[in-house]
């Protein structure tokens, strides 16, 4: 019998791939859910979260997670609303990022690659910046991707995956 990866540990692989480029980074959390990944970042160096979540129960959640936490004000926020209009918000204030993640429900993983190609395509991530889409293993994101964007790695395991995505560029 094989054993499947659990969605955490496809995020510990992806922990792993993105290695010392979480620290200091700027990192922002779409359907942050509980908020486990954007604290997982800040565990790992990050020096600042910001967590996009539409749903007033996981917004409290995530509240919750983080003064459990002690965490500094300076180092998160939350914003309750919809990934596209906070990616609109984030970036007409003058925010940038250095690492994104979306992990939408898995029926709308589409609403993910819709939010991080918004945010490149808002300023809101450098074209340095890296962004991951946590999504099913058969989502076709390759077909998916607006032409500027390209995969630059594909950790699948089990029934999701994990893609990371940035500017086409040398």
């Amino acid at each position: 019998m094989r054993l499947r990866p659990t969605p955490d540990a496809m995020r510990e692989r992806a922990f792993a791939v993105l290695g010392d480029r979480v620290i200091d980074a700027r990192f922002l959390d779409l359907f942050a859910g509980t908020g486990a990944v954007g604290l997982e970042s800040l565990s790992r160096g990050a020096i600042s979260a910001v967590f996009v979540d539409n749903h007033r129960a996981a917004a409290r959640l995530v509240r919750t997670n983080c003064e459990n936490l002690d965490l500094d004000e300076t180092r998160v926020r939350l914003i309750v609303r919809p990934a596209l209009k906070a990616v609109q918000e984030l970036a007409a204030n003058g925010d940038t990022f250095d690492l994104a993640w979306a992990d939408p429900p898995f029926e709308s993983w589409q609403d993910g690659l819709d939010a991080l190609s918004a945010a490149y395509a808002a300023g809101l991530l450098a074209p340095n910046a890296l962004a991951c889409l946590e999504c099913p293993a058969k989502a076709d994101v390759e077909g998916s991707l607006p032409a500027d964007l390209e995969i630059t790695r594909d950790l699948a395991g089990g029934a999701s995956r994990v893609v990371m995505v940035r500017i086409m560029g040398p």
